[in-house]
């Protein structure tokens, strides 16, 4: 089979959080199109490894690539094209779900249609489009986090225990997701304990332990 473009390219990195090293040489190749399953026990790095992509943490030793930018020199410039989706939503308690969609829409310049579609397909279109955030429970948070995931058309998924929070309907919604997103070239990288469910939807398995990668087998 052909390899596609490689969206992120690790090599030997080192990401310190306080004193910590929390990657101890972190070494990762993925290609566009892959739906990649992070799995270890807490701690383990994962969630670093997920900001590091996002360009949230600076490399301290080691060369790190994502979609093409150097993370060394420039982190600010890859952060328009990738999605974190956190333990946290990103939310704005006070604004309605649509206007929540539609400002990370804005910020890839997404039209009312996309944002549209984007609500319709999580699930919180119709009556809650007008209901603000903070009145809504843990599952429709989520719901809208990553209807405002989509509507952004990142290029790279970050996701941090995705499931957390929906009910079975949304569970299902989010992997159809997913798999449309890979489907149309975005690349996804899932941190999660839920293995069964996110080992279905992974091409390939990558444990993180104690701060380092190793390869789990392709699915």
């Amino acid at each position: 089979m052909q390899s596609g473009p490689t969206v992120v390219s690790l090599q030997d990195v080192v990401a310190v959080l306080g004193q910590f090293p929390a990657l101890a040489g972190a070494t990762l190749e993925v290609e566009e199109g892959e739906i990649i399953l992070l799995r270890g026990p807490n701690g383990a790095g994962k969630t670093t490894l997920l900001r590091l992509c996002a360009g949230l943490l600076p490399v301290v030793r080691g060369s790190a690539t994502v979609l093409g930018h150097d993370l060394a020199s420039d982190r600010e410039s890859v952060r328009p094209h990738v999605g974190l989706l956190g333990h946290q939503n990103g939310l704005y308690g006070d604004l309605t779900v649509a206007e929540n969609v539609r400002f990370w829409g804005a910020t890839v310049g997404a039209s009312d249609d996309e944002v549209a579609a984007a609500m319709e397909r999580l699930g919180v279109a119709g009556r809650l489009a007008g209901v603000a955030v903070r009145k809504l429970s843990a599952g429709q948070k989520r719901r809208t986090a990553l209807a405002g995931l989509v509507a952004r058309r990142a290029r790279l998924w970050l996701l941090d225990e995705p499931h957390a929070g929906l009910d079975a309907d949304g569970r299902d919604e989010l992997d159809e997701t997913l798999r449309q997103a890979a489907g149309a070239g975005a690349t996804i990288l899932v941190a999660s304990h839920e293995l069964e469910r996110a080992g279905s939807l992974a091409t390939r398995t990558v444990e993180v332990v104690a701060g380092q990668v190793s390869e789990g087998g392709a699915r």
